[in-house]
């Protein structure tokens, strides 16, 4: 393993939880994985969210470059999402996350 980088900022593991850090965020992914899904989907697929924390981080993920966000102007509001080549890079690492939790 690499060295402690001594400046905080250029440290890429402490970039990486930046983006995708937290309680959700790496949920939603999972969730979204290799679909599009619309905010309804994910709202029924992620019942323990509240809604505002939903849509804060999907705005962040969307902010990151994690998440392409595509608005339908009809009634009702329509509103997809799904991964970017970004976020794409992700599906392994969470899938190795799955596996070690199953196994422990």
């Amino acid at each position: 393993m690499d060295k402690i980088f001594l400046e905080q900022s250029k440290c890429p593991i402490k970039k990486t939880l930046d983006i995708i850090g937290g309680k959700w965020k790496l949920r939603i992914i999972f969730q979204i994985g290799s679909e599009i899904r619309r905010y309804g989907e994910l709202r029924k697929l992620m019942p323990d969210i509240s809604e505002k924390m939903l849509i804060q981080e999907l705005k962040s993920l969307v902010e990151y470059g994690v998440l392409s966000k595509k608005s339908y102007h009809q009634i009702p509001p329509k509103v997809e999402y799904n991964l970017t080549e970004k976020g794409f890079k992700l599906i392994p690492i969470i899938d190795l996350m799955k596996e070690f939790g199953a196994e422990n």
